[in-house]
């Protein structure tokens, strides 16, 4: 049986990441950015314009600070790879690690399944919502 501890920041505040790191990397992996990133990146390696452009034919536009912010946050846990290259101008590129790409992987799988699925999400959807609106006539 696993003991709870419960850590604590230097300013006295619950630390999520020693409270449940699982959640934590599943939120990172299956955030609205995460998602399009990894997709992305199974594909091949991308310099940052290039893989906010590649995201905006998604149909969404990333800011540079959230495209930053999921990047080192993805980076951090192990799943991008920043191959920084000492010339002028500056050049990056990023990539999956290994682990990256299972998780990619797995992402791009529940991706597929939400397009092929979809259909049957809306029509649940549909029936939930008459239902409602029948049980709030009839109260």
């Amino acid at each position: 049986m696993a003991v709870s501890t419960h850590r604590f920041s230097p300013e006295g505040k619950a630390d999520p990441e020693a409270m449940c790191p699982h959640r934590l990397v599943l939120e990172h992996v299956t955030s609205r950015w995460g998602v399009l990133v990894l997709i992305a990146l199974l594909d091949r390696s991308y310099r940052f314009s290039e893989l906010r452009r590649e995201i905006g034919r998604s149909g969404r536009g990333v800011s540079e600070k959230m495209l930053t912010q999921t990047l080192q946050t993805l980076e951090r846990d192990g799943l991008v790879h920043r191959d920084a290259k000492p010339v002028i101008p500056p050049r990056v590129d990023y990539s999956l690690t290994e682990l990256g790409r299972e998780a990619a992987e797995q992402v791009r799988a529940l991706a597929g399944w939400t397009e092929r699925r979809m259909s049957a999400v809306e029509e649940a959807r549909k029936a939930y919502d008459e239902a409602r609106t029948t049980d709030v006539r009839a109260s």
